[in-house]
């Protein structure tokens, strides 16, 4: 299989190694547990998708992101209650402050779902996407991307699983036929250094993991022991973080850790896209019980009053979403702003 490339901060792990079988994946296993209980972020090798489509899915990226702003503006995401749309740099915010990035969100092709009074609002999230009329040949492209960083994720899911001496199926129930997907493609611009330097601020992400490719810029940086480290780009290599559901599901064991974008100097940008999967939204994500010498080093579910993580899936994601976006939420969600915890602006939003 060849020998991974080196990093200087995270882990490098080859996902075909988990799949070998036998002392392959009985050492792929080990790293894997111990590595996301510290870090909950490592690059991953060996993950099958063609490096000649992620190059094609940057230039589509690239050629989105140079459209005439009209022609962005017209998907804008503050048309959709299923916050899906672009959104110009500084709309969306974490921790009450405005990100230095522009970005469109796409999740899965699915109708609206019906709605009344009795509804839960986390029912508003599921809908159609926005497409630009400019650029029609991007949504294959996007959802091809959605289809295969999926299956991916997927995989990595089933080898969480296992590291935690569990069926790797244990999760199926809570995401099979219709999990949470979201892609987001994302370009910081550069700012002067007298400006600020939020490209995205300080967050975790809600659902089971992300998957992130980037270009070519540096600019992740994840929390580990109290400092910042770079989680630099790495040839062929992507980037996988643990989620909140995971956290949730481990009782704190995995650990959905706090990362954060720092924006690049003036005159350069960077480019990156995320695929976020998580459970289905009418789900409610149960505790696994661990082998004693995980559950022993299990640290419990983050306790954040000012970031409740929640076990079920709709309300979770909703959270992240309302607090991210205010103006999609002053629009489409004016009847529950008053929701208290879900909706305080201080709080740690979530990248979704």
């Amino acid at each position: 299989m060849g020998s991974p490339p080196e990093a200087t901060n995270l882990p490098v792990l080859d996902l075909r190694r988990f799949e070998a079988g036998g002392a392959e994946r009985a050492d792929f296993l080990s790293a894997l547990t111990e590595q996301a209980h510290r870090f909950g972020f490592f690059y991953v090798v060996g993950h099958g998708i063609d490096p000649a489509f992620i190059d094609e899915f940057f230039a589509a990226s690239r050629r989105f992101f140079s459209l005439p702003d009209a022609d962005k503006l017209a998907i804008e995401m503050v048309n959709s209650p299923h916050f899906r749309g672009y959104t110009r740099a500084g709309r969306e915010h974490t921790r009450g402050l405005p990100d230095w990035r522009e970005q469109l969100d796409v999740g899965a092709e699915r109708p609206a779902l019906p709605r009344d009074a009795d509804t839960p609002a986390w029912r508003r999230l599921q809908g159609p996407n926005q497409w630009p009329e400019a650029q029609p040949e991007l949504r294959d492209v996007l959802l091809r991307w959605q289809g295969e960083a999926t299956q991916l994720a997927i995989r990595v899911i089933r080898a969480f699983a296992a590291a935690l001496g569990q069926p790797e199926d244990v999760f199926e129930p809570v995401y099979a036929e219709h999990p949470n997907q979201l892609v987001k493609i994302i370009r910081y611009p550069g700012r002067d250094a007298a400006g600020s330097d939020q490209g995205v601020g300080p967050h975790k992400d809600s659902g089971f993991v992300t998957i992130l490719v980037q270009g070519s810029q540096r600019g992740l940086q994840v929390e580990v022991d109290g400092e910042w480290l770079d989680a630099d780009p790495l040839p062929g290599a992507l980037i996988v973080n643990v989620g909140e559901l995971l956290e949730l599901a481990s009782n704190g064991y995995l650990r959905a850790n706090v990362h954060q974008v720092i924006t690049p100097p003036a005159g350069v940008d960077r480019l990156s896209a995320a695929l976020f999967l998580g459970a289905r939204l009418d789900a409610e994500i149960p505790v696994l019980d661990l082998p004693p010498a995980l559950a022993a080093r299990a640290r419990g579910v983050t306790r954040d009053p000012s970031n409740p993580i929640f076990r079920e899936v709709g309300r979770n994601y909703l959270k992240g979403r309302l607090r991210s976006h205010p103006d999609v939420a002053r629009r489409h969600y004016a009847d529950i702003l008053d929701a208290g915890e879900l909706t305080r602006p201080q709080a740690l939003a979530s990248a979704y």
